[in-house]
């Protein structure tokens, strides 16, 4: 049984016609998985809160009209001008089945290392989140990468570091091990480094020399 739960019903309702259904505080979605494509519809408010919290990694059982299945998340779409949402795909999957998922990335420990706590590095994630296959009960919300032991502003984090947990896989299996995931900075040389750019004098054009060594209002003297 999954941790997210969404109840639905079905529609009949399709194109223009949708605009009415949102009116009415639904998001229209469709369950790809079966033989046909099933459209349906749920309450806005309990489906935002289901979708918060699991994402594209984890596993929702639909109550589809008394029908069960269970579903992960393939899409969202939203609208561009009210930033609402106005249409879901879920794919159905099946509890024995591995199955794949994007999945976050989450750094821990940061604030407990030398490098924050003693040094006053910052960190800067250039890697956010992974795909990973897994059967649906052992979908991971996210994968935690370990900063605590970091105390060099050269020391990084790679996706070897990543612990993976039992019965999850990378999805790509091509992914290099040494790929940075996140990096340390000096917040503090990074602003002196700026300052120093600032205060440099902007060198006017007479100060600039010619290819000929002359200075330009000189290399142009006498050219006709």
């Amino acid at each position: 049984m999954a941790e997210y739960k969404l109840t639905l019903e079905k529609r009949e309702i399709t194109g223009k016609k949708l605009k009415s259904l949102r009116a009415e505080g639904k998001i229209p979605s469709v369950v790809y998985g079966g033989k046909e494509p099933i459209l349906l519809a749920s309450e806005y408010v309990a489906t935002e809160k289901v979708l918060n919290g699991a994402g594209y990694h984890s596993p929702i059982d639909l109550d589809m009209a008394g029908k069960k299945h269970l579903a992960i998340v393939k899409d969202v779409h939203i609208d561009p001008v009210s930033r609402k949402i106005i249409n879901i795909e879920f794919q159905a999957i099946s509890a024995k089945e591995v199955v794949e998922a994007t999945t976050p990335v989450v750094i821990v420990g940061f604030e407990e290392s030398e490098a924050s706590k003693i040094y006053h590095f910052a960190m800067t994630q250039s890697i956010e989140e992974l795909d990973v296959k897994a059967k649906p009960a052992d979908l991971p919300k996210e994968l935690e990468i370990d900063a605590s032991k970091m105390k060099d502003v050269d020391d990084k984090l790679t996706i070897a570091d990543i612990k993976l947990p039992e019965g999850v896989v990378l999805a790509d299996k091509e992914l290099d091990p040494e790929q940075v995931v996140a990096s340390l900075y000096d917040p503090a040389a990074e602003a002196e480094k700026r300052e120093a750019e600032a205060e440099e004098p902007e060198m006017e054009a007479a100060d600039v020399p010619a290819d000929n060594g002359s200075k330009p209002e000189e290399a142009g003297e006498g050219a006709e």
